[in-house]
């Protein structure tokens, strides 16, 4: 009985079909052989024969591997389209990797040349050199970037909504003698990468930057971070900065060298200040008012630790306000810098600045007791002034002049130091893109005078 019952449910399982469910094997036969628009089949099969046809009207072809693509031609008519996968034509182009001497690729790359060449002959605006020769940059007092747009990413989701990433370049050939001596270097002043962020809640944002080329002299890691710092502007009026950022030791000495009117900065700007340091400041900026008080290390490097405190202030009064744009800018201002690292220093700064339409002029002057710059901490009693004009012609063009004497110590006599600078600023594109031109001429009482000519560029995308 249990064998005939086994054989009835045996025989019910191979031999009553069902209408409502297909086996998986017989579904994927079905998709596989109905043709859809736009569908790309591929087929391996050798022993189909060559007058074969399907219903579409694609031919299979014996012993070669085909893609097929059905496209829709505008009479609504189906026809094939035939891709190979290997193409094995030797006149082929793209596969026809020829070795060639030099006076063969000279004329290989002219006529791929002038295959690219665009048919006006104008320059595509979408184009790296199209955007640089079409920029509207014009501004000289921030800076600027050729790609801005291009760089600017913006985020859906996760802490940070918006990111612009930079590159900067500034570098000089440098030309000077002294009686009989005549020497020639080149220059890495700045190269530099990093980038401008602000997070999902937008009075929070932030700066990283690093330099990569190693500077002589100093560990690496050192000089490596740049900038790496927070700014919160919930405050009217106000940012509050806390991290790696430049000290502001005077209005040069504070200022970003990618907006400098010279080549090098003025002596008492290189000596006391263009220095870093892990601080938290409070910037304030009114139509009357700005101040800047920071305290925090007095290292100036990231790796530096906390060799001992440092305060620093800065206050700018201006007395014309919402009258500046009609009668000038009169900037007069003052500040001190005082630590601890190895040794008290203490420094006083004064400035006074006018800039009206082309005319652009300041008078900077500081006083220190022991300094901590970024050239590295002196004990010395030294001083110093700057003085500087400069007429803009147009946007583009811009004629300057500096006269500049530092003391490097007020205790010993007959060692003043005097640079008279001239200078000439081809902005091409703002500062994004400029050319410098400056002739130095250093008057020494130590030493035998010298000159110097110095050829800079500078750009940042």
């Amino acid at each position: 009985m249990k064998k005939l019952l086994r054989l009835i449910l045996i025989s019910a399982i191979c031999f009553i079909p069902t209408t409502q469910a297909k086996a998986a094997d017989d579904i994927a036969e079905d998709l596989f052989e109905t043709k859809f628009k736009d569908e790309i089949v591929l087929n391996t099969n050798s022993n189909i024969s060559s007058s074969k046809t399907t219903d579409v009207g694609v031919e299979s072809f014996e012993n070669e591997k085909i893609a097929i693509e059905i496209e829709e031609n505008s009479e609504n008519k189906v026809e094939p389209v035939r891709k190979k996968l290997f193409n094995f034509d030797p006149n082929d182009d793209d596969d026809n990797d020829d070795i060639l001497d030099n006076t063969e690729l000279d004329f290989k790359i002219f006529e791929l040349f002038d295959q690219d060449k665009d048919e006006d002959g104008r320059i595509d605006e979408d184009t790296l050199f199209g955007k640089v020769l079409h920029s509207k940059i014009r501004r000289t007092d921030v800076p600027s970037y050729l790609f801005k747009d291009d760089l600017t990413f913006k985020f859906e989701r996760g802490p940070v909504s918006r990111i612009q990433t930079y590159g900067g370049y500034r570098g000089s050939l440098n030309s000077w003698w002294m009686k009989d001596n005549y020497t020639t270097e080149y220059d890495n002043l700045t190269t530099q990468f990093g980038m401008y962020g602000q997070f999902r809640n937008p009075n929070y944002k932030f700066k990283l930057a690093v330099n990569p080329i190693p500077t002589s002299g100093t560990n690496y890691l050192d000089r490596f971070i740049s900038d790496a710092y927070i700014v919160n502007t919930q405050i009217p009026n106000h940012q509050i900065v806390a991290g790696y950022s430049r000290v502001q030791t005077g209005v040069e000495g504070g200022t970003s060298t990618y907006i400098l009117p010279f080549v090098a900065r003025s002596q008492i700007a290189r000596n006391f200040g263009s220095a870093r340091s892990l601080a938290v400041k409070v910037i304030g900026n009114y139509q009357y008012i700005d101040y800047n008080f920071s305290v925090g290390s007095a290292g100036r490097y990231v790796t530096s630790g906390m060799p001992g405190a440092e305060f620093n202030s800065w206050v700018n009064l201006k007395p014309l306000g919402n009258k500046s744009k009609k009668y000038g800018k009169i900037t007069i201002g003052g500040g001190f810098n005082g630590g601890h690292n190895r040794i008290d220093y203490s420094i006083l700064s004064g400035y006074v600045g006018y800039h009206h339409k082309k005319l652009w002029s300041n008078f900077e002057v500081a006083i220190a007791d022991g300094y901590n710059g970024s050239r590295g901490i002196s004990a010395n009693k030294a001083c110093g002034y700057a003085a500087t004009v400069g007429w803009k012609f147009n946007p583009h063009l811009q004629l300057i002049g500096r006269i500049d004497q530092f003391d490097p110590n007020r205790d010993v006599s007959n060692n003043l130091q005097r640079e008279y600078t001239v200078g000439l600023n081809w902005f091409i594109r703002g500062q994004a893109l400029k050319v410098i031109l400056n002739y130095v001429f250093c008057n020494n009482q130590s030493r035998p005078d010298s000159h110097k000519i110095i050829l800079a560029t500078q750009i940042m995308i």
